[in-house]
């Protein structure tokens, strides 16, 4: 993931308005209020700060989300 300090400090959730920081491990940026938490994914390196694609606290990413097969085995 290869974000812009000077974007990260400018951008937001769009949920709840809080800062984000980023998650280099899962490739997403997290919403630091707490009762909030969504995790946007960032996608070749573009944010995507959609609540409809954001991920809710304690859910896992979907296989095909992470950029596993979802028929893969495990």
């Amino acid at each position: 993931m290869n974000l812009d300090s000077s974007l990260l400090e400018i951008l937001a959730c769009p949920q709840c308005k809080s800062p984000l920081r980023a998650d280099e491990r899962t490739e997403e940026l997290i919403c630091t209020r707490e009762p909030c938490g969504l995790a946007y994914p960032v996608r070749d390196d573009i944010p995507v700060l959609l609540v409809d694609e954001a991920r809710r606290p304690g859910e896992t990413r979907h296989a095909e989300s992470a950029g596993e097969s979802p028929t893969a085995e495990r």
